[in-house]
């Protein structure tokens, strides 16, 4: 659907005109309504948003659905691992990206307060001082 400029209309004029504009929304229009120039929120028929939410049910459904597929061609080709193997790959992955993305402080190759090797404030001398 194309918008016109009749279909853009400031917060302001909006307030003034809501039932006007409700009117239009409820015979098919849909507005825009912008706030300091910006596009800021739409003004639809109820109807209309509840059909734009039973399509984006019915795509998220597909999404599945072709996953499943890419998922049986998978088995069919025997790209499969085992599930803790599966798991223990993942955690690894993270584990890595995890150790790339947080550099470790001088000294404190964990990366942990204080040197603190399980991140446990108890473990941490300045925290005791501070009574955590």
């Amino acid at each position: 659907m194309s918008f016109t400029s009749g279909d853009v209309v400031p917060f302001t004029q909006a307030r003034a005109k809501l039932s006007e504009l409700a009117d239009q929304a409820k015979a098919g229009a849909e507005k825009i309504i912008t706030k300091n120039g910006e596009s800021y929120v739409a003004l639809i028929d109820a109807e209309r948003l509840d059909y734009y939410h039973r399509l984006e049910r019915e795509r998220i459904h597909l999404l599945l659905i072709a996953d499943a597929k890419r998922g049986l061609a998978d088995i069919a080709a025997g790209r499969t691992f085992e599930a803790d193997a599966a798991i223990s790959r993942i955690q690894q992955r993270r584990a890595t990206s995890a150790k790339a993305s947080s550099p470790a402080r001088v000294g404190n190759p964990a990366g942990n307060p204080a040197g603190n090797p399980a991140g446990n404030p108890a473990g941490n001398p300045a925290a005791r001082k501070r009574g955590g």
